[in-house]
């Protein structure tokens, strides 16, 4: 791991006066060139230069090098949200629908960021080094345990199960898509996705047809406990 030198005295006061915004350019470098490059390939010199601050602000905001990276990587993320947005318990379903993909959606809105966070999670994936397992046990873990908590009591359901398992990740996917195929719906029907107002009618979608998701796993259900227990057939001697 690289050695980050101490900031001397002078430079902490520069720096402490810029404060959030020297922190928020480093940010935002880091996620570019660590999308762009990986942990590995990347220097702290590197993404002190492009955003242009002095290299020892690195270890003055971040620790380290891999500080940097976990904050790069976590901090923009969608997957540590308000579980509360989504779970209050006199909520319609619609309502519960609506707060869950308000906290998914929100991440469209930030624009090329968005884009920049996506690619860095890509990266990971394929150069793993660690944060994308943390990212899953802090944060994704949590939500999924809220949605299935709520999907479970829309449903009238004593306990979880697989199917109430596929029916959550399947909810998620119809958010998680629109983030990971973001370039190809920029490619195919830009203006879907265009601006806040676009981002907010998807959304109003989503929450359609997660509603009939949901409604047809009821119905399924319901169907399933109609059905008439037949004993088998005896056989003829």
């Amino acid at each position: 791991m690289e050695k980050t030198p101490t900031l001397p005295a002078d430079d902490a006061r520069r720096t402490r006066s810029d404060g959030a915004q020297s922190r928020e350019r480093l940010l935002l470098a880091a996620i570019r060139l660590f999308a762009e490059q990986g942990f590995a390939k990347t220097s702290t010199r590197e993404i002190a230069l492009a955003a242009g601050t002095n290299i020892a602000s690195i270890s003055y905001y971040f620790g380290d090098k891999a500080g940097l990276y976990r904050a790069a990587f976590t901090e923009p993320s969608p997957c540590d949200p308000n579980l509360a947005v989504f779970t209050a318990t006199d909520a319609t379903l619609r309502e519960t629908l609506e707060g869950f993909y308000a906290v998914m959606m929100a991440d469209l809105k930030r624009g090329d960021l968005a884009r920049m966070s996506m690619r860095l999670w890509f990266r990971e994936m394929l150069e793993p080094t660690g944060v994308w397992d943390e990212e899953i046990d802090n944060g994704i873990k949590p939500a999924h345990a809220a949605l299935m908590m709520v999907l479970g009591r829309h449903l009238g359901l004593a306990a979880p199960d697989d199917d109430l398992q596929r029916l959550a990740f399947s909810l998620v996917g119809l958010a998680v898509q629109l983030m990971v195929t973001r370039d190809v719906i920029d490619r195919i029907n830009p203006h879907l996705l265009e601006n806040d107002a676009a981002i907010d009618a998807w959304m109003a979608r989503l929450v359609d047809y997660g509603e009939a998701m949901v409604k047809a796993e009821l119905a399924r259900r319901k169907a399933g406990a109609a059905q008439p227990i037949t004993k088998p057939r005896k056989k003829k001697a």
